[in-house]
């Protein structure tokens, strides 16, 4: 027993005393004989004894620094520096995309809706994903209505993308019969949609938007920063499939876009739309315009155009329908001058109201050219010569007035310079200086020709007329007004008014734009169209230019109608006057405009009453004037020496 003790003590004085797993394992070494092994090995092959303790010791040392390096880098990555990996990661899991927003509505002057915004939906793709099954195209491809090549071949060009629309601006329900198929990398997102309710009416008023919801034409373009508004922004956390996760805050509310409301009535639009097209059908003319101005206030409250197109379905209309010709295309304005042309020698002193002008025969020389009538008229006044759009005789009263008087004249009325409406593309149309003139120019620029004007200037010039020589720039949005420049004395402006209400009277050349109970002033006109070679063609221009009712006039408005078949007739009075009696009678109606020329409507209803009494046998009718006539009638039924000037 003393020896195991001996030989255990002597080991533990070995080893400093102390026990523990160390001496453990030393012991079991040396019981079972590994402990002399290696020592007689040792001493046999020379080399220094192995010291198992100091190696686990080193063996525990590495693997603590290297468990305290683990934990300092976990601290680093999640504590100290975790910014950058936090953008890592977010840069493969965090978005920033767009909230929409609406586009402003447009409405008429009395808030009816003429432009409004719908929600659609547009299917988009992330081509990375969707490449990785090429089986699921030709099934998606077969959804979107495409073939699947072309499909691919998109695909294929945005490779290295994550985002392509594959369709934009579909019904939901479409949008959501897509998705049903559950394709890898297929999505859709909310988008906004122009729709126009009036169509076709007001199409040239407005215009319309691209696939971007971006203002393209008409006042779409112009108030397009008013109306867009401003897309928002905010942070989401998609998956591995792209779903949206979760929001994670909002980056930029979105700014829906403002409403404009316009000068533009639609029904008086309607109106005017419905009776050009007819006028077209009846004449076979190609194409027309109107244009229908308040006097006192330069609102716009109709403008029309023919041929015209859909708004709400572009693609299947031809481009060159786009255009607003009443302000953007510019016509010789015919006798539509010939008032403007007698205001100027008033103006300038040179004729009276009751001058003479002999137009015999019919004709006058204008250098190589030859100024003719319609027929020989003799000698008229200058109220004739209005009456009856005698061109001989407003060229020798042109002849009487100082050429830069009468180029000064014509511009302070805005020929040759843009109306200041603010519509895109508007055309200033031309007035050459005297310097550019030629020994004809002024002559026949009295009766219209040598000079161009869009319906639109041609409608503000008759408007400052009613207006007692005031010419407020043309608008398109109601609130907004321009101030009026006096460009005419209001006593001479009173004075062309009651010398162009002879035209629509018995004896003038527009007895078809008379409307009973209104005393009308107005100007037809006939130009002959322009040629490539230099002259003048067989093709026309019909006008007829009016301002109703003479007493207090409330309305301006122009119509033109464009190349109508000569074998139905071209004249202005034919072809336009009816227009404007049709578009101004329901105008003044709607707009609860007394009447000024009583006298002539009491007369008209005796005799239909007279008529109806005789079919009735002889027997009264008992028919009587509605008590809201009677109320709206004014207290003088004669016709009124001063046009009245602004409302």
């Amino acid at each position: 027993m003393n020896g195991p003790s001996r030989n255990t003590s002597s080991k533990n004085a070995r080893h400093g005393g102390r026990s523990g797993p160390l001496d453990l394992v030393l012991a079991l070494r040396e019981r079972f004989g590994g402990g002399d092994r290696d020592r007689v090995a040792g001493k046999g092959r020379g080399r220094a004894s192995f010291n198992l303790r100091n190696r686990l010791i080193l063996v525990g040392g590495a693997l603590g620094l290297c468990s305290i390096a683990l934990v300092g880098r976990a601290l680093d990555l999640q504590v100290i520096s975790n910014d950058f990996y936090r953008q890592q990661g977010d840069a493969r899991s965090l978005r920033e995309i767009p909230i929409p927003t609406s586009r402003g509505m447009i409405t008429d002057r009395n808030g009816e809706p003429l432009a409004v915004s719908t929600p659609v939906e547009s299917i988009w793709a992330n081509p990375q994903e969707l490449l990785k099954n090429p089986g699921r195209i030709p099934q998606l491809a077969k959804a979107l209505g495409v073939s699947p090549d072309a499909l691919t071949r998109k695909l294929g060009q945005r490779a290295d993308k994550e985002f392509v629309y594959l369709k934009r601006r579909i019904n939901p329900d479409e949008a959501k019969r897509i998705l049903a198929y559950k394709v890898p990398g297929v999505f859709s997102q909310r988008e906004f949609r122009r729709f126009y309710p009036q169509g076709e009416a007001m199409a040239h008023i407005l215009g319309f938007t691209n696939i971007d919801d971006r203002g393209q034409e008409g006042l779409e373009l112009a108030f397009d920063d008013w109306l867009r508004g401003k897309a928002g922004a905010k942070r989401v956390i998609r998956d591995g499939a792209g779903r949206i996760v979760e929001s994670v805050d909002l980056v930029t509310p979105a700014e829906p876009g403002r409403d404009l409301t316009l000068t533009i009535d639609r029904r008086i639009q309607y109106l005017a739309s419905r009776e050009l097209r007819a006028t077209l059908e009846r004449t076979g003319a190609s194409s027309g315009s109107v244009v229908v101005l308040d006097i006192a206030s330069g609102e716009v409250l109709a403008m029309a155009n023919l041929p015209t197109y859909n708004p709400n379905a572009l693609g299947l209309g031809n481009p060159d329908t786009h255009r607003n010709r009443a302000v953007t295309d510019v016509i010789e304005p015919g006798s539509t001058m010939k008032p403007l042309t007698v205001a100027a020698a008033l103006e300038a002193g040179v004729i009276t109201p009751h001058s003479t002008f002999d137009t015999n025969p019919g004709w006058m020389p204008n250098g190589r050219f030859r100024t003719t009538d319609h027929h020989n008229y003799g000698v008229l006044d200058t109220t004739g010569v209005i009456t009856k759009s005698s061109n001989v005789g407003v060229s020798k009263i042109v002849a009487r007035v100082p050429s830069q008087e009468y180029y000064e004249f014509l511009k302070r009325f805005g020929y040759g310079h843009k109306t200041e409406s603010g519509f895109p593309g508007e055309s200033s149309g031309v007035l050459a200086p005297p310097a550019r003139w030629s020994g004809t120019t002024k002559q026949t620029m009295s009766y219209g020709y040598g000079l161009s004007a869009t319906p639109l200037q041609i409608a503000q010039a008759y408007a400052a007329l009613g207006n007692g020589g005031k010419l407020i720039a043309p608008t398109f949005v109601k609130g907004e007004r321009h101030e009026p420049s006096q460009v005419l004395d209001p006593a001479i402006a009173g004075t062309i008014m009651r010398m162009m209400q002879t035209v629509t009277e018995p004896g003038g050349t527009a007895t078809q734009a008379a409307i009973l109970g209104y005393h009308v002033a107005g100007k037809t006109g006939t130009a002959r169209k322009f040629n490539e070679t230099g002259g003048y063609s067989r093709r026309y221009v019909s006008f007829f230019a009016g301002v109703v009712p003479v007493h207090n006039p409330r309305f301006s408005m122009v119509v033109v109608v464009n190349d109508p078949d000569p074998a139905k007739g071209y004249y202005g009075g034919f072809v336009s006057g009816p227009v404007f009696k049709n578009v101004m009678e329901g105008a003044l109606r709607l707009m609860d405009v007394a009447p000024d020329d009583i006298d002539t409507w009491l007369a008209a209803q005796a005799e239909a009453e007279a008529k109806r009494v005789k079919a009735n046998g002889g027997k009264p009718t008992g028919a009587v004037l509605p008590a809201a006539t009677q109320a709206s009638l004014p207290v003088s039924t004669g016709v009124v020496a001063s046009p009245g000037g602004a409302r």
